[in-house]
């Protein structure tokens, strides 16, 4: 039996993981879901780390699943407690003192979410639709229920801190990248993650929220990471 420590991305908390968690607990494993205070202003990243340090106790056989911006806070758990494997789903791969909110820049995120909108007919001036953008591969008849839990306020605190490792940890780390993923587009990530991890990412069908939209297949890689390490 492994832990599975699922961290969400801003502006989200447990409620993302409300499809896979069921589907780890039913296989026989552990399963933590923290709710990070993503919406208090004097929260950064290391309260951020607390909480899920904190979510864990005294569990062992830890691997950590990092949504989207969650790619800040797991290399940070992985320094106060013993990881068996990370694994970075449509995340954010930071460089050592690197402001999060200086990694849209950084890696050009912005211009290659533009580019690919155009590229595939969509409108890039067009006012932000959290439906199109996040939940347009989401089945339809989970949108209402999705809509109505609401994202929560995300500070902007944990944005302007340097990312404080100096190095990525000594931690086997996998990443899934989503290819329908309109907010980080395939090719773009493709570059990301070669340039910072130095690795080539797995790849899924899926938008940018692959625990809502593709649950059991997502479940199914963690899976296979897992017992392709002998965990």
């Amino acid at each position: 039996m492994a832990t599975y420590v699922l961290i969400p991305g801003a502006g989200s908390d447990s409620s993302y993981w409300q499809f896979v968690a069921p589907l780890l607990r039913a296989a026989g494993h552990d399963v933590v879901t923290p709710d990070l205070p993503c919406d208090d202003d004097s929260a950064g990243l290391a309260e951020y780390t607390d909480v899920v340090v904190d979510a864990i106790g005294d569990r062992t056989g830890l691997i950590l699943v990092a949504q989207s911006m969650a790619g800040f806070t797991a290399p940070l758990v992985c320094e106060r407690v013993p990881v068996s494997l990370m694994v970075l789903v449509a995340a954010m791969v930071p460089v050592p003192g690197e402001a999060p909110g200086d990694w849209w820049a950084n890696t050009g995120q912005r211009a290659a979410r533009r580019a690919q909108d155009v590229a595939d007919g969509r409108d890039p001036d067009a006012e932000f639709d959290p439906v199109a953008v996040f939940l347009h591969d989401v089945p339809p008849e989970l949108i209402p229920a999705v809509m109505a839990d609401g994202a929560r306020k995300q500070s902007e605190t944990p944005f302007h801190a340097p990312w404080p490792l100096p190095v990525w940890p000594d931690v086997p780390t996998r990443f899934l990248l989503c290819r329908q993923d309109r907010m980080f587009p395939a090719e773009f990530q493709r570059r990301v993650v070669r340039d910072r991890l130095g690795v080539t990412p797995d790849e899924m069908d899926s938008g940018h929220l692959p625990a809502l939209a593709h649950p059991a297949e997502l479940v199914e890689r963690l899976e296979r990471y897992r017992v392709g390490l002998g965990l």
